[in-house]
């Protein structure tokens, strides 16, 4: 089969997972809005195709054919369907739905020449608070922070500085999202499945100042 699909329920929220080996995008073009069609012809690399129909194959499975809008800093939505985000990796997408409030989400495989970078990211802090030493953890807290990021709702956010995490346990963390006048706060579910690590906020975002 060219689809694998898997479904995943954390509190308020579902994770819609697909994972897909190489197919032949051309065969699922009636899958795609008239928009999303010519975003399609656009794309020359090839596995940015698959990934890109991929989606709206996983899309038009959950909520028909119906068009994935985005925001002006890039956050995605489909019109009457709740909040969903969405991600993917080598080989997999993922959307996430939640029709309460606000939903970030994340899919990464552990990154083997993470600890190169991680100092663009984690804070002195977080240093004390997390295994830096592990490129599991430290791929989890790159996951978590772009969870943090698809719910901050703007651009130009400073990983380092500007998203903050701790622990509550080892799958949940808490996560801050620091701003000019006020704070966000939710908590982060981190968990791996089939060596895929998953990160959604599976609490709404707390403001404060």
């Amino acid at each position: 089969m060219v689809f694998k699909r898997r479904n995943i329920r954390i509190n308020d929220a579902t994770i819609y997972l697909m994972w897909f080996e190489n197919f032949e995008t051309n065969e699922f073009i009636n899958q795609l809005t008239t928009i999303e069609k010519e975003r399609y012809f656009e794309i020359k690399n090839e596995s940015r195709k698959q990934e890109f129909v991929a989606t709206r194959v996983l899309r038009h499975e959950i909520f028909g054919y119906q068009h994935i809008h985005y925001k002006p800093h890039g956050a995605p939505f489909i019109k009457n369907e709740g909040y969903i985000s969405i991600s993917h990796t080598k080989n997999c997408v993922g959307i996430a739905l939640n029709e309460d409030y606000e939903v970030g989400f994340d899919l990464e495989y552990e990154r083997p020449n993470i600890d190169k970078i991680q100092h663009k990211f984690i804070s002195e802090d977080e240093k004390e608070l997390f295994d830096c030493d592990s490129k599991l953890e430290v791929t989890k807290i790159w996951s978590a922070k772009e969870t943090l990021y698809k719910l901050a709702g703007r651009n130009k956010i400073d990983f380092k500085t500007q998203l903050q995490l701790s622990k509550k346990t080892d799958d949940i963390w808490i996560g801050n999202i620091i701003n000019l006048d006020h704070k966000l706060t939710t908590e982060i579910s981190i968990f791996e499945s089939n060596e895929l690590i998953i990160s959604i906020n599976s609490s709404t975002c707390e403001k404060s100042k």
